[in-house]
């Protein structure tokens, strides 16, 4: 059977192949088998999983979480920080016992770290039990992949990158039955200087707005209730696209699709936050009152070295244009801490921009040097333990910023989103429209509905009363 893979621009092809894994998996085992999909990494790893699990299924597989009874392993990848590389290692590492005991077992490996050539040789070398080896931009030939390897192939690596149009129409299986992820576009072009994602991910692939609208209603429809878009630089959505819809756009046309449902957005660059997507979020009731913004740095001269394309002044000129239009904005950002040739006056002006901003949450990183990356080969004189200490003194900065935060949401009515079990038995918790949580008195029968929470109290986490 020939196969013209990557050049299709839909999941056709691989429908048929699907189908055909179906009716010879059986035969292979002697009864349904089992996949096991593990993930690492980011929500867009998340949600790539979630394509994974809906080819598996239409390929015959039922899901498990027990690696050890799966007759189809795979581990989707991260490679944005070296932790989350050695973790994949030790996990690939079981693979050796489990094909001893169940020969007909299949592994995969898939996602950004193997993406990486260097990756794919390691594992080509020292992991001879991993069939399958493939890339961000190939995910969706999965049933390809393993339709060869039933017949026979030698183990397939494929870690091809280019950068044609999105394949639309791949099943998808989500985690969530209230709460799901909607990928709008992959891959990026700003190629700052610490970052692996455009040399794993390729350059920006946005993808049609008629596919993603009719997603986002087939969510609605199925009781969503929280959708969030993902892209690796999701607000520069639609540029250079002929279809002349931008993300605010974008965002209004969401917006428009009836029912009761919220959305959010991540990852955010700054860059490319416009006033007219500030209105747009202002003025769209559907949209979520959070702002994902990662300065990164305080210091300018620190934004220039990381290829930021903005500096200090331009960030909080943004900020103070989201906090006019939004005044209940829930602002959050990312931070590096140690960046190579970051001194220490650097860093008291990411202190300052902190404290200035006054954000909700911070997510908060000692950097972390990536081969193939600029950054990697620049001098880095500060020592890790040096670092770890400006990082100790950000993360006591946040915290009092986050108390001092924590007291404007006493007495105030927020409508939430009943999404999980609290801490104790009785309460539910919900998320408002920013990025707070709070538990209240409910029974599970709440779970996928908005309620009125009024808060009482904080210690820990808020409590509230449903009105």
């Amino acid at each position: 059977m020939s196969f013209k893979g990557q050049n299709c621009n839909n999941f056709d092809e691989q429908a048929v192949i699907a189908d055909r894994v179906k009716a010879i998996a059986f035969e292979r085992y002697g009864y349904i088998p089992k996949a096991c999909v593990i993930t690492f990494g980011c929500q867009q790893n998340v949600s790539d999983s979630e394509h994974l699990k809906g080819m598996l299924i239409s390929m015959g597989y039922t899901l498990t979480e027990e690696i050890n009874e799966a007759d189809f392993i795979i581990f989707n990848t991260c490679a944005v920080r070296e932790h989350a590389e050695d973790r994949v290692y030790g996990n690939i590492g079981k693979v050796k016992q489990i094909k001893k005991d169940r020969p007909k077992t299949i592994a995969a490996v898939c996602g950004c770290m193997a993406q990486q050539e260097k990756v794919a040789e390691k594992i080509k070398k020292s992991y001879p039990y991993i069939d399958i080896v493939f890339g961000t931009q190939v995910s969706f030939r999965l049933p390809e992949f393993i339709y060869r390897r039933m017949n026979g192939s030698p183990r397939i690596f494929e870690l091809s990158l280019e950068n044609g149009d999105i394949v639309e129409d791949v099943p998808v299986s989500r985690d969530g039955k209230f709460k799901g992820w909607l990928s709008i576009m992959n891959g990026c072009n700003n190629f700052c200087t610490y970052c692996i994602v455009p040399y794993v991910r390729g350059r920006e692939r946005s993808r049609d707005p008629e596919k993603i609208l009719e997603e986002a209603r087939a969510m609605v429809k199925a009781g969503y209730k929280d959708i969030t878009l993902l892209g690796q630089n999701v607000n520069s959505y639609g540029k250079g696209c002929e279809h002349g819809v931008n993300f605010a756009k974008l965002l209004r046309m969401i917006n428009d699709i009836e029912g009761d449902f919220r959305i959010r957005f991540m990852t955010s660059h700054p860059k490319d936050c416009t006033i007219e997507l500030l209105d747009t979020i202002r003025d769209c009731p559907k949209i979520s009152l959070h702002l994902h913004l990662p300065f990164q740095s305080g210091s300018s001269r620190i934004l220039k070295l990381m290829n930021r394309y903005y500096n200090r002044e331009q960030y909080l000129e943004l900020i103070k244009a989201a906090k006019e239009r939004i005044p209940d904005v829930a602002l959050t950002s990312d931070i590096i801490v140690g960046f190579p040739g970051e001194t220490y006056e650097d860093f008291k002006e990411t202190l300052s921009l902190v404290e200035e901003v006054e954000f909700s949450s911070l997510f908060t990183f000692i950097y972390s040097p990536r081969n193939g990356t600029p950054a990697a080969s620049m001098p880095d004189p500060v020592t890790r333990e040096e670092k770890g200490k400006w990082f100790d003194e950000l993360l006591r900065l946040q915290e009092k910023i986050a108390a001092k935060n924590t007291q404007k949401f006493i007495g105030k009515t927020y409508r939430v989103l009943c999404d999980s079990y609290g801490s104790e038995e009785g309460f539910m918790s919900g998320h408002t429209s920013g990025t707070a949580v709070i538990e209240f008195e409910a029974d599970e029968s709440m779970l996928g509905k908005f309620v009125d929470v009024k808060v009482n109290s904080y210690n820990n986490v808020f409590k509230g009363t449903i009105i």
